[in-house]
């Protein structure tokens, strides 16, 4: 959030017509940064979309019993917010069109909550069925799945068949295979790629220091 209001910050002074999307999740909406950010993008009126990611859960409980207010697009206070179901694609495109429109008229900083929801936990850690029944995630799968929302649009719609998907389902999962093996078979990168498209015009640091001080190099070299 504090690197996006500054980013925010830089369309604003540059007058290039540029917004920030600046995303974080309902567990760390609770988080000061997120106000103190709030308040200076209101002043400055940034053009910034504050994106709250709300699946209903954080790391390892239920944001009913974390957070007091839920609705997080509504705690902005001095910012305006707008909530849009996470899941459904089309819904999510009007929202950021609106947040969009909203920022490059001027008016500053606007929240938007994507009400969504994930399936598994995040980590080992956190398995993600010790806080839910397995029954709500199973539920949600079969009645408000995203991908599967919009291939039932398309079908319905008649811009595909179902002869269609399952020719692209076998041409992705031969895609994926391919580049997986060929992430787990390729030799691991030079140290120079660190670097690699980080640093604009050409510009590098004289020198990069890694965890290993054997392997730090001056960028000269490169």
């Amino acid at each position: 959030m504090p690197l996006g209001a500054g980013v925010a910050f830089a369309h604003k002074y540059n007058k290039d017509g540029g917004v920030c999307v600046a995303a974080y999740g309902d567990g760390a909406a609770n988080q000061g940064q997120i106000f103190e950010v709030a308040n200076m993008a209101a002043l400055w009126k940034l053009p910034i979309i504050f994106v709250c990611e709300n699946n209903n859960y954080g790391m390892g409980t239920s944001t009913k019993r974390a957070a007091a207010n839920q609705e997080f697009y509504t705690r902005g206070d001095y910012v305006p917010g707008l909530w849009v179901d996470g899941m459904d694609v089309l819904a999510v495109r009007k929202g950021f069109q609106f947040a969009a429109d909203w920022c490059r008229a001027g008016k500053g900083p606007i929240f938007l909550e994507a009400n969504t929801y994930r399936y598994h936990g995040h980590s080992m850690s956190d398995p993600g069925v010790s806080y839910r029944r397995r029954e709500e995630i199973n539920e949600v799968r079969e009645k408000q799945d995203p991908i599967e929302t919009t291939k039932k649009r398309v079908l319905q719609s008649g811009w595909a068949t179902e002869a269609d998907f399952k020719a692209w389902d076998k041409e992705i999962k031969v895609q994926v295979d391919k580049e997986a093996e060929f992430g787990k078979t390729s030799p691991l990168p030079d140290a120079g790629e660190l670097i690699t498209d980080i640093y604009t015009h050409g510009e590098k640091p004289p020198y990069i220091r890694l965890p290993d001080p054997a392997q730090s190099y001056k960028t000269t070299a490169y």
